[in-house]
């Protein structure tokens, strides 16, 4: 691999908590717990998501990761494609200064809740600045990059007059 290649960011995600407790000591990549519906059990513990976001558990694994990835609908379940009341789960997550990073934003109308309005950008506006959750995993990075520089701060460029020195 070149330089520049290994140069770029990456994050190594895991369903499964013991192997990111296994490679832990392997790499400094920034690892996540990807978080399947709570109802469902881990691959390798066989204990429900729902244990697995605990706060004992979260202040456990937070030493081998530096967040968690759940399922969207796990922060906020939903009613008849409606959103339902958020969980407490991402501020729990930030009391132990874990990222989180919900998954997975999709542009498709049957992925999107009513509430969006079929309008993937007003989801990500309501997950990044009402919910407050750190990055979105997306199926359709263009329209992510697309709203990320729609809402960046414009860095203003100062004008000199004319005639004033450089």
């Amino acid at each position: 691999m070149s330089k520049d290649w290994l140069k770029k960011p990456l994050f190594i995600q895991y369903f499964a908590p013991t192997s990111l407790i296994y490679i832990s000591n392997m790499t400094n990549a920034p690892k996540l717990l990807l978080i399947y519906p709570t109802t469902v059990p881990t691959e390798d513990t066989n204990q429900s998501y729902y244990e697995i976001t605990s706060n004992g558990c979260l202040t456990f694994i937070r030493k081998y990761v530096i967040g968690i990835g759940p399922w969207k609908d796990t922060i906020i379940p939903p009613n008849n494609n409606h959103l339902g009341l958020a969980t407490d789960l991402v501020a729990r997550a930030h009391a132990l200064n874990l990222q989180v990073h919900p998954y997975t934003f999709r542009n498709e109308n049957s992925f999107l809740h009513f509430n969006f309005h079929q309008d993937p950008y007003a989801e990500y506006e309501y997950w990044l600045r009402e919910i407050g959750v750190d990055a979105l995993f997306t199926d359709f990075t263009s329209s992510l990059h697309k709203y990320q520089e729609w809402t960046a701060p414009r860095q203003r460029k100062e004008k000199k007059c004319r005639g004033t020195p450089a």
